[in-house]
């Protein structure tokens, strides 16, 4: 055979499928979400932007990723359990939505990579070690500094009466967060020369209504509302409650005012969701957790709802309204 013809059917021959020859198969990762609502419906705007974040790093559901989601529905005693799920499910990487989560994630795993997402004060919670360097297989993203609360109970004392006290609405199920909440707030008053209070528990959508029906009865001039996933899933409530009582309410994320909340100062929550996907795609690629910095928002944009504002009778400041990124 001519050594040119036979040189060519060598390679053509090693072009060829290697038939009963087995190849490693792709790895399919897999990741397990702790969410805090209680369905996929609640949780659809940030399930997409998650999606959205793994698929930047080619992390594609039905190809090489699955993506184990739980939904404890706020009730607390089920974060614990969905928590030792997942990890009995032996997920690569854990991502734990909202402190409840996170708290019982690491309580689930010392040695399992976890995301945490939307968790204030990660060091202050004994989640890492510090925000530079988390150590321990915990890592993630915080979407607020405990300094944003003063700048909230500012932005609030702009548009609610001369001297009027200023309640809070917190969740008990969430106290270890909201305490650190609360001490920012006071710390915050007390620059101010102002006193805030009463500060309102509420664990149920009835608990919320009784809340304001507290407010009404103190003289309470305006309201903040803490972050807290039983609030955000009875936002619409909320603001209507704020609105019926007539009272100014200021929140964390823009979705309060877009339900009728008076004014939001906080970060793009969707956007945070998206970038957890970077986190979890380091982590597949074997950087340890402990080595990835936390992030903090560096972007907070101001909301205000003007028919709300209308509603009950506010002027919002010029200097308020030139400020503000979105009015609806």
């Amino acid at each position: 055979m001519d050594r040119r013809l036979w040189m060519l059917s060598v390679l053509a021959a090693a072009a060829l499928p290697e038939y009963g020859v087995s190849r490693p198969a792709r790895k399919i990762a897999r990741v397990g979400v702790l969410w805090h609502a209680g369905s996929e419906a609640e949780e659809a705007q940030f399930l997409a932007a998650l999606r959205q974040g793994l698929l930047d790093f080619e992390l594609i559901e039905g190809r090489n990723l699955v993506l184990q989601n739980r939904f404890p529905a706020e009730q607390y005693e089920r974060f614990n359990a969905l928590a030792a799920e997942l990890v009995a499910l032996n997920v690569d990487v854990l991502v734990a939505v909202t402190p409840p989560a996170a708290l019982a994630a690491q309580r689930a795993t010392q040695t399992l990579p976890i995301v945490f997402v939307l968790v204030p004060d990660p060091v202050g919670l004994k989640l890492v070690q510090t925000l530079a360097h988390p150590g321990g297989n915990m890592t993630g993203l915080s979407q607020i500094g405990l300094d944003i609360m003063g700048k909230q109970l500012e932005l609030l004392l702009q548009v609610v009466p001369r001297r009027a006290r200023v309640g809070i609405l917190a969740n008990p199920g969430n106290g270890e967060v909201h305490r650190h909440y609360v001490d920012a707030i006071n710390e915050a008053a007390g620059s101010l020369g102002i006193a805030v209070g009463p500060v309102e528990m509420a664990n149920t959508p009835d608990a919320i209504e009784a809340a304001f029906a507290s407010y009404g009865r103190n003289r309470v001039g305006g309201v903040m509302v803490l972050p807290d996933g039983l609030f955000f899933n009875e936002r619409r409530r909320v603001a209507q409650l704020a609105l019926m009582s007539r009272l100014p309410s200021i929140f964390l994320p823009v979705q309060y005012v877009e339900a009728g909340g008076l004014l939001s100062f906080g970060p793009d929550l969707a956007s945070i969701f998206r970038r957890a996907g970077y986190y979890v795609s380091k982590i597949l690629q074997g950087v340890k957790p402990g080595e990835l910095p936390v992030e903090l928002p560096t972007r907070y944009t101001l909301a205000i709802n003007l028919q709300t504002a209308k509603q009950l009778g506010v002027v919002i400041p010029q200097a308020v309204l030139l400020r503000a990124d979105l009015t609806v």
